[in-house]
C-alpha cells in the first residue's frame, strides 16, 4: 500500500539498433518515458490506437458481413486498417455530397427542368429564385423588377426574378440553386449513389477480417506506442539517447539487459527538486481503492498512497448512508449475479471487490442500526442482539458522525506528517491533527458528562500554534514567516466546517431509513383499508417504494461517500497533485525469452 519508489535512468545506444531496443523495452513494460524532443513533448499520452479501434467499429457495424477468415497468414492488420478508414472517409464524403445534391434538387424541382444559359446569352442578366409566401406576393407585385411566377401551391408562390444584381427589396431570401440544371444534378446524384454502393461493397468485403482485426488490436496499439516512444528519444547520428523513470526493483534487470546488448545505462536517484510520476501499487483486496483515488486526482510522488484508507472509509460512509441490512443484501445479490461478467476485465475485477466491501459494511451497519427493509427486529429476538445504534437518538448519532469525521481528517493529517518525515513541514500537519482533536474533545465535553474540557483546550491552542509557527518555515525573512503563519488562521473555520460536513452521513442515513419505514406504513395502511385486493396494492407499493428508496440511497452513498473523501479528506491529506505513471508496455504477448 504505497507509492512505488522510482529511479531515473538514461540509456544510450546505436541509432541503427533503436527499433529492436524499443521493442525490448516495451516488453519490460516498466518505463515511464521522459520526452527529450519537442515533438515528443507535444505527442499525446500513450493510449489505445483510435484509428485501429475506429476501423474495427466501422467494419463491425456493417449490416451484412462476410464469412470470417481464420488463417492469420493471409492477414495484414495495417493494410485492413488503412483500407477500412479510407472507405469510411470516402463514404462520409460521398454521403455529405449526396445530401447537398438532394437538397439542391429539392430546391430546384418547383421551377421545373431547364438549362442555365451563359451571361453573354442573357445580356448580363441572372436568374434569381424565390419561394414567396402568398400573403407577401403583393410586395413583389409592387416592385419594378422583372419577374415571373412559375407555379404556386396553397402556401407559396415560386417566382423567378431577372436582374443583373441580386434584388434588395424582395420579401424573402433567395433560393441558392447553383449553376447546374436539374438534369445535371440528378445525374451527379446517381453517380454518387453508385459510388456509395461500390464503397459499401468494399466495406462488406473487408468484414471477413473482423475477427482477426479484433485479435490484432493490441499489436496495432503496441506499434503506435513504439512510434510515439521513438519520437521521444534524442537522436544524434550514430547514437540515440532515451531518458525514463523506472521502479527501483527493476533497475537490476535493466542493467543486465544493457550489459548484454552493449548499451550505456546510467541509473540515478531521484533529485529532491524533481517530481517523478506516481505509480500506485496495492494488494488485490484494496486495489480498487486506486480507482477511487485516481478518479479525482493523482497524489504527488513525495506524498503517500491513500488508496486503502479511501476504500475503507468510502465503504463505511456508503453503509451509513444506506442504513439498512436488506438494501445491503440486495446490493450483494446484484454483485453475485454480475461477478463473472465483471471478472472479464481488470477494472471489473477491481470493482467487484469494491462492491464486496460495500456489501459487507452495509449489511453490518444495517444490523447495528436494526433496519431490515425498514423493519426493526422484535426485542429479545436473535437479530435484536446486534441492534446497538438507534437512528432516532439524534444526539448520539450526531456525536458519532462528528467523531468519525474528525478521526478521518486527523488520520489524513497524520499520514501527511509521516510522509514528510522529520522535516519541520510535518509539524504543520501534526498541529492541525492536534487542533481537530482538541476541538472534538471540547465539543464532547459539552455534550457528554465526565469528559474534561481542559485537554481539548490545550490541544486546540498547541495545535494552532504549531500550524501557524511552522507554516512559514523556510521563508527568507521573519516578516514573511509571520505573514505565512497568519495565513494559516483561516483554516480554523475550514477545519470545523469539514468536520461538521460529515453530519450528512447521519442525515442521509436517517432519511433512507425513514423512507423505508414510511413505505412499510403506507403499504400496511392500504392492506388494512382495502381487504382482499388491498394486499396486491400493498405489495406494489412495497416494491416500487423500496426500489425507489434503494436507488436513491445507492446514488447518495456513491456521491456523498466519494465527496467526503475527495473533498474533505483530500483537502487535508492529499493537497499536492502529481502525474500518473504511464509505463511503456506491451499489450500483446510478451516475449520474455528474448530478455532473459
Amino acid at each position: 500500500m504505497s507509492i512505488v519508489p522510482l529511479k531515473k535512468l538514461v540509456l544510450v545506444g546505436m541509432a541503427a539498433d533503436k527499433e529492436p531496443i524499443l521493442n525490448d523495452l516495451q516488453d519490460f513494460g516498466c518505463l515511464h518515458l521522459i520526452p527529450l524532443t519537442l515533438e515528443g513533448e507535444e505527442a499525446p499520452d500513450q493510449g489505445p490506437s483510435k484509428e485501429a479501434r475506429a476501423a474495427l467499429e466501422f467494419l463491425a457495424s456493417c449490416p451484412q458481413k462476410r464469412r470470417q477468415v481464420t488463417d492469420a497468414g493471409r492477414f495484414d492488420a495495417l493494410e485492413v486498417e488503412r483500407k477500412a478508414l479510407d472507405i469510411q472517409k470516402r463514404l462520409h464524403d460521398l454521403r455529405q455530397e449526396g445530401d447537398d445534391l438532394a437538397q439542391r434538387i429539392e430546391s430546384l424541382e418547383p421551377w421545373g427542368e431547364f438549362e442555365f444559359q451563359s451571361l453573354e446569352k442573357l445580356g448580363g442578366y441572372r436568374l434569381w429564385f424565390y419561394a414567396v409566401p402568398l400573403e407577401q406576393m403583393s410586395r413583389v407585385v409592387a416592385t419594378d423588377l422583372i419577374w415571373q411566377e412559375i407555379k404556386r401551391n396553397g402556401k407559396v408562390s415560386y417566382v423567378v426574378v431577372i436582374s443583373p444584381e441580386e434584388p434588395e427589396n424582395m420579401p424573402v431570401a433567395r433560393i441558392r440553386s447553383g449553376a447546374r440544371s436539374l438534369r445535371e444534378l440528378r445525374s451527379s446524384l446517381e453517380e454518387i449513389e453508385l459510388a456509395l454502393e461500390d464503397a459499401e461493397a468494399e466495406r462488406q468485403g473487408l468484414t471477413r477480417w473482423c475477427t482477426l482485426l479484433a485479435r490484432s488490436l493490441d499489436g496495432l496499439e503496441d506499434g503506435a506506442a513504439r512510434a510515439q516512444a521513438a519520437a521521444q528519444t534524442f537522436d544524434e547520428n550514430p547514437l540515440f539517447a532515451l531518458e525514463a523513470w523506472a521502479p527501483s526493483d527493476r533497475t537490476g534487470e535493466l542493467e543486465s539487459y544493457a550489459s548484454r546488448q552493449g548499451l550505456a545505462l546510467e541509473v540515478m536517484e531521484v533529485d529532491p527538486s524533481e517530481e517523478p510520476p506516481t505509480w500506485l501499487e496495492n494488494p488485490p483486496a484494496v486495489r480498487g481503492g486506486q480507482d477511487l483515488v485516481l478518479f479525482y486526482k493523482t497524489p504527488a510522488y513525495s506524498l503517500w498512497d491513500p488508496s486503502s484508507i479511501v476504500l475503507i472509509s468510502f465503504a463505511i460512509f456508503f453503509a451509513m448512508i444506506l442504513s439498512d441490512f436488506g438494501y445491503g443484501a440486495v446490493l450483494g445479490l446484484i454483485t453475485l449475479l454480475t461477478w463473472k461478467t465483471m471478472g472479464r476485465s481488470e477494472s471489473g475485477r477491481r470493482w467487484r471487490i469494491n462492491l464486496a466491501w460495500l456489501t459487507s459494511t452495509s449489511m453490518l451497519y444495517g444490523a447495528l442500526v436494526g433496519s431490515y427493509f425498514g423493519l426493526t427486529p422484535p426485542s429479545g429476538s436473535f437479530l435484536s442482539r446486534f441492534h446497538i445504534l438507534d437512528l432516532n437518538d439524534f444526539m448520539t448519532m450526531m456525536n458519532l458522525t462528528i467523531v468519525i469525521g474528525a478521526v478521518h481528517l486527523i488520520l489524513a493529517n497524520l499520514k501527511v506528517a509521516a510522509s514528510y518525515g522529520w522535516r519541520p513541514k510535518s509539524l504543520v500537519a501534526v498541529g492541525w491533527a492536534g487542533f481537530i482533536t482538541g476541538g472534538v474533545l471540547l465539543y464532547e465535553s459539552m455534550t457528554i458528562d465526565g469528559l474534561a474540557a481542559w485537554p481539548g483546550q490545550v490541544l486546540l491552542a498547541v495545535g494552532l500554534l504549531l500550524a501557524m509557527f511552522f507554516s512559514g518555515h523556510g521563508a527568507p525573512t521573519i516578516w514573511q514567516r509571520i505573514a505565512q503563519g497568519l495565513l494559516a488562521v483561516p483554516r480554523v473555520s475550514s477545519a470545523f466546517g469539514d468536520v461538521l460536513s460529515y453530519l450528512r452521513l447521519f442525515a442521509l442515513g436517517l432519511a433512507s431509513a425513514s423512507l423505508a419505514v414510511s413505505f412499510n406504513n403506507m403499504a400496511s395502511g392500504i392492506r388494512e383499508a382495502v381487504p382482499g385486493i388491498g394486499l396486491l396494492f400493498a405489495i406494489v407499493v412495497l416494491l416500487l417504494g423500496h426500489s425507489l428508496n434503494f436507488v436513491l440511497a445507492i446514488a447518495s452513498g456513491f456521491i456523498h461517500g466519494l465527496r467526503l473523501n475527495v473533498i474533505e479528506f483530500f483537502n487535508w491529506g492529499v493537497q499536492e497533485d502529481g502525474n500518473l505513471y504511464r509505463p511503456f508496455s506491451r499489450k500483446e504477448g510478451v516475449s520474455w525469452n528474448r530478455l532473459s
